[in-house]
């Protein structure tokens, strides 16, 4: 194996990497404000996957426009699932929830489906620039350069957001306690809508981004299923730990298939690795990597 092969294994798997962990911030939000799993994560990604191609392809809106009109999609259509579905649940038992998003993540998936199909779809013309830079000496697409950097933006726009804003701040107290936030005069409510739509948000644009490195078809809500090892890996209410665990996962997954390619001749490594490296970190680390203890008296 030469190190040129190497390092392209390395790109490759940071730039599918720095996707995984833009939609595992979706996971992570929801969790943090509601102590719920968003099973229907992966929708999320394939229903902004999907919009988007509709406004730039079928209806030849200009990219960001296109990118523009998604994000609105979504925002409409995380309020409408909240309230319509989600809200009349609070206070209800967490595995029913759960079975909810499952729910959800059905009827998304079958609506596509019905919509557009089951054929892989091309997003044209290209988002971004197709020539390529050298990168020690390995040859990378401009496509794949300006996915990580986005990626990378997003993350850091929602953690100065948690961080810095009346919001973000009103968000990390309902996580914490939901009775006391309410005491101070927080609408819990309005912070399960939040993160909801920020959730759907970051997911939509997560899949307009893979689309445009791989195309998209039906099967791609199977995203969400490769991210929550991420989002487990990193640890389910921390921010950092979601930005963490998806390069960890797209690198260790993108270096396995390359590395039983190259000197064991099997293939389909990628689809499982993801969670042997599960498995592994969590019997040494049962609440992932930057997760928080949970310390129960009796």
């Amino acid at each position: 194996m030469t190190t040129q092969y190497l390092l392209q294994l390395v790109i490759s798997g940071l730039v599918v990497g720095s996707i995984y962990s833009a939609v595992a911030l979706g996971f992570v939000i929801i969790y943090k404000a509601t102590r719920v799993v968003n099973f229907a994560q992966g929708e999320f990604l394939m229903v902004g996957a999907y919009v988007c191609y509709a406004f730039l392809v079928q209806m030849h809106v200009p990219f960001w426009a296109s990118l523009l009109l998604t994000i609105l999609f979504a925002l409409v259509m995380a309020m409408l699932l909240e309230r319509l579905v989600l809200r009349p649940m609070i206070g209800e038992p967490i595995i029913s929830i759960i079975m909810v998003t499952i729910g959800l993540s059905l009827v998304m998936r079958s609506l596509v489906t019905a919509i557009w199909g089951n054929d892989i779809l091309v997003y044209e013309p290209k988002l971004f620039p197709q020539e390529t830079v050298s990168i020690g000496g390995v040859p990378v697409s401009q496509e794949f350069i300006w996915c990580f950097v986005l990626s990378m933006v997003l993350l850091a726009v929602f953690s100065a957001f948690f961080k810095f804003s009346k919001a973000g701040v009103a968000m990390r107290a309902t996580a914490f306690n939901q009775q006391a936030a309410q005491s101070m005069g927080i609408s819990v409510k309005s912070i399960f809508a939040l993160s909801w739509i920020i959730s759907a948000i970051v997911s939509g644009i997560g899949g307009v981004l893979i689309g445009n490195i791989n195309g998209i078809n039906s099967s791609l809500y199977h995203f969400g299923l490769k991210v929550f090892p991420a989002t487990i890996l990193g640890g389910l209410d921390s921010i950092l730990g979601a930005a963490l665990g998806g390069l960890i996962i797209g690198l260790l997954e993108n270096l396995s298939d390359g590395l039983c390619k190259a000197y064991l001749d099997l293939s389909g490594v990628k689809e499982v690795a993801p969670y042997v490296i599960l498995v592994v970190i969590l019997m040494i680390k049962p609440y992932g990597l930057f997760g928080t203890k949970e310390i129960e008296r009796v």
